[in-house]
């Protein structure tokens, strides 16, 4: 039988990994405890704890469902009883409005303490990730007592593919340095370097914007949450929390301090990606301007490099449907389709954006600037734009992106290797988009706020300048928004409305990152007169 092509076993992979999960959230994702559990004193030290927490014996009840976590723990201390009564999930804006202290009382029946608690602790967390940050002891009493099946199962899933994402950060970033350096002394001069930096960052800059307006203009059309109000509570929270985050300045400059490691070295061991760009690329391009035997042997160590480099991620590569199926599974069976009811509208006007831009505005792109044929364009991208969106990181994808554009669709490689590194940094279309839409659909939902169209510029630009400075990691953008949001005075506390739906969201818009960069090697290369990858 012919053997089927990657990016084929990696659809069929998603959609089995989607099924599968869906499958497993509808008949085992929701459990409650029937009685509390009772606990012993010790330690616990689950997986991804780098130390153990200790846990003083007391009783655990749980109700684990898709959309949201609720918890009932009773510690015994040796002098008195504590209860802590744990809500993680989005929350609707009338259980926000209730009094403080009070909101989780009448949300379920908890189960009546068997003796007098001295106080009860309300802990409220959009997601698991924040509650484990908050009371890791706690969240190691989950992982052991309170768990659905769905959600075990999802999670033990996930560890095979984080193993699959470990390997390609394992090869990315030699792949990188060994790719730029081919790249760079290829040029043989370093003028031809600037032209094609310059072109690069006008790419990168121009759709940027182009996906903005698009984010600004569906977002003013559909107008999610606009007939939602805010809490005066939420509202007068927000300057305290503002004045604690960076400015847009600040995010800035550490982006430029970053691309000078003060030892490039533990750069590379740390992953920093933006160092490792700007070092390799000054040590190239030194080289080139040396010239002479000293180029060649450089020349000739980077290629061989690359060589090998090339080798093991095509072997990494092969793994792919089995991360992809994984990772599908974990984030179907851990988060299901009732979660996302009440953000509906919200998620249909990043979807519709994000759809504007990578169907329209990018194969527009390419068939008028870079003379490519969008559709076969993109399915020689397939392979890396299904792991992006499996995978939801940029960075994790590189390697993928980087064979995909070279083997599958026929860019240069000094073309590709300096274009793919730096956008994969820098080039944020899906994250830009989505800051804008996220922000404005905060700014509905809080009372008394109408933004206007010069704010609405502000968190239009802001909203670029603080894609540049977003890492290529899942999640990375709501860090980022925080700036958006102080920049036009909103709660920043209100990203609690949307962190539970931003994993999804957060796949999408990986996967219109990786299809602009893919995009802007054909503009590029059809620049600078090189479409054809070296043999």
């Amino acid at each position: 039988m012919t053997r089927l092509a990657l990016h084929w076993q990696i659809l069929i992979a998603m959609i089995l990994g989607a099924a599968g999960g869906l499958a497993m959230n509808f008949s085992a994702g929701d459990q409650q405890l029937e009685a509390p559990v009772s606990f012993p004193s010790g330690e616990l030290q689950p997986y991804g704890y780098s130390s153990p927490v200790s846990v003083s014996k007391g009783t655990f009840w749980s109700h684990d469902r898709p959309e949201r976590v609720m918890m009932q723990i009773i510690v015994d201390d040796g002098n008195q009883l504590t209860e802590k009564r744990v809500f993680v999930g989005p929350m609707e804006r009338s259980e926000m409005e209730k009094t403080p202290g009070s909101q989780l009382s009448e949300m379920t029946n908890w189960p009546s303490p068997k003796q007098p608690v001295a106080q009860t602790i309300e802990i409220v967390k959009p997601t698991l990730g924040e509650f484990k940050k908050a009371d890791p002891a706690s969240y190691a009493l989950f992982l052991r007592y309170g768990r659905s099946p769905a959600r075990h199962i999802g999670d033990r899933l996930k560890l095979v593919g984080d193993l699959f994402l470990r390997m390609l950060k394992m090869v990315s970033v030699p792949l990188i340095i060994f790719s730029l350096t081919t790249g760079v002394v290829g040029l043989g001069h370093a003028d031809r370097l600037g032209k094609m930096f310059g072109r690069t960052v006008s790419y990168y800059l121009c759709t940027s914007l182009l996906a903005i307006v698009t984010g600004l203009l569906m977002v003013n059309i559909l107008q999610p949450g606009l007939d939602r109000s805010a809490s005066p509570e939420t509202s007068g929270a927000a300057v305290e929390v503002a004045e604690k985050g960076k400015s847009l300045s600040t995010v800035l400059f550490e982006q430029v301090e970053n691309m000078i490691p003060p030892n490039p070295a533990k750069a590379v061991t740390d992953g920093q990606f933006l160092g490792i760009i700007a070092f390799t690329l000054a040590f190239a391009i030194c080289a080139v301007l040396v010239g002479g035997k000293t180029v060649d042997t450089i020349r000739m160590f980077a290629e061989a490099g690359f060589a090998v480099m090339m080798k093991l991620t095509m072997a990494v590569i092969k793994l792919a449907p089995i991360g992809v199926l994984c990772l599908m599974f974990f984030a179907t069976a851990t988060q299901g389709l009732s979660i996302f009811g009440h953000l509906g509208l919200y998620m249909l006007t990043v979807a519709c954006a994000l759809l504007v831009h990578a169907a329209i505005t990018l194969p527009l792109i390419l068939r008028f600037v870079a003379r490519q044929n969008p559709w076969n364009y993109a399915k020689a991208m397939s392979p890396a734009l299904l792991t992006a969106f499996s995978s939801a990181s940029s960075n994790a994808t590189l390697p993928l992106t980087l064979t995909s554009v070279e083997r599958r669709a026929g860019v240069n490689n000094r073309v590709s290797s300096f274009v793919l590194p730096l956008g994969a940094t820098v080039n944020m279309d899906g994250t830009a988009l989505y800051e804008v839409v996220a922000v404005l659909f905060i700014a509905n939902l809080t009372p008394g706020v109408d933004l206007s169209i010069m704010q609405q510029i502000i968190v239009a630009m802001t909203a670029l300048l603080a894609s540049i400075g977003a890492a290529g990691i899942p999640h990375a953008g709501l860090v980022m928004m925080v700036i958006i949001l102080q920049a036009v005075g909103l709660p920043t506390e209100a990203q609690g409305l949307i962190i539970a739906v931003d994993r999804i969201l957060d796949m999408a818009r990986t996967c219109v990152n990786v299809w602009s960069d893919s995009c802007g090697c054909a503009v590029v290369a059809r620049l600078e007169g090189s479409s054809t990858a070296e043999t």
